[in-house]
């Protein structure tokens, strides 16, 4: 047994990928399945079976294997909570993983399995903390220190996207208090994700097109589409009051953004000056950085969440 080769699999909605890791860090086999949605005893013998793929493949056997899932895990039962893969909800996979691959395997959220692969090998290689911020069709994230994931008492450091957008921000604006999955009303998620921009535009637009997504918005603004020139200023405020607020609880020295609006340049170039806006005089903002790994970093920070809490 080797303690040098480390396993992740990003769990999805759609797919699963896993990562096989060597003691550098490079990825050395990856493989992707479509995800098993309603059967969980046929989610565990899939998983099972893309571990001794990547075994055979590389010849070698993990020690640990490392699960990046959307969603979290109840603290006090162990069922998982909010996921998008209907076989999950409410069972307990990490035990029944445990047993069907007779090794240990650590679970992570998907957002905190992102940051830290951006922290080791990644954009924020190196630097002392990272903020690993995910805007896609949720908005989610992790906090490292010295390259280590800071997972929290309840295992939720990260969640941004359910902090509460200040009142005073939804009045300036006109917006509506909107309901959130979670369970509760205003969180920064409705607003400032990929769906949130969408949304933004609906609200804003005379005559919206009814299926415009985030990437429609910002065509439409190309063309000189008032609404959604609109949403995006509302949401290029919304974004940098909560990536301000990051700054004052955590003072990250760097920020990654990931998920589809991560492609966005036009973040990087006013994201900046729109987040000063919302700090006090004498506060900088860190650097915004694009992910090196893009999509790609789910599984390769599960991996490295294995490793890390295997000791290595």
């Amino acid at each position: 047994m080797t303690a040098d080769l480390y396993l992740g699999l990003d769990i999805g909605g759609t797919k699963i990928e896993l990562a096989a890791c060597d003691a550098t860090l490079a990825v050395v086999h990856r493989q992707r399945i479509a995800t098993p949605a309603a059967d969980f005893d046929d989610f565990v013998a899939q998983v099972t079976a893309l571990v001794n793929d990547a075994e055979a493949a590389s010849g070698q056997r993990a020690t640990a294997v490392g699960l990046g899932m959307p969603g979290i895990v109840d603290t006090v039962s162990g069922c998982q909570l909010s996921s998008n893969v209907p076989a999950l909800n409410g069972r307990r996979v990490a035990p029944a993983l445990t047993a069907a691959l007779g090794r240990p395997v650590h679970m992570g959220n998907d957002c905190q399995c992102f940051a830290l692969s951006e922290a080791q090998g990644g954009a924020a290689d190196g630097l002392p903390s990272m903020f690993g911020a995910i805007l896609g069709t949720g908005a989610g994230g992790g906090f490292c220190v010295g390259g280590r994931l800071v997972a929290g008492y309840n295992g939720l450091a990260g969640e941004w996207g359910h902090w509460p957008v200040p009142a005073a921000l939804l009045l300036r604006h006109d917006l509506p208090l909107l309901p959130c999955p979670c369970g509760l009303r205003g969180c920064l998620e409705r607003y400032v994700s990929g769906t949130g921009l969408a949304t933004l535009y609906q609200l804003r637009a005379t005559s919206p097109q009814p299926a415009a997504d985030a990437a429609a918005v910002n065509a439409l603004a190309a063309q000189g589409d008032e609404g959604a020139v609109e949403a995006l200023a509302l949401h290029l405020d919304l974004l940098a009051q909560g990536l301000a607020g990051l700054v004052l609880a955590l003072d990250p020295h760097a920020i990654v953004l990931g998920g589809g609006l991560s492609k966005l340049q036009r973040l990087y170039d006013e994201l900046p000056a729109a987040m000063a806006r919302h700090l006090f005089s004498g506060a900088c903002v860190p650097p915004l950085l694009p992910p090196r790994f893009g999509d790609a970093g789910g599984a390769r920070g599960a991996a490295l969440l294995a490793r890390q809490r295997s000791g290595g």
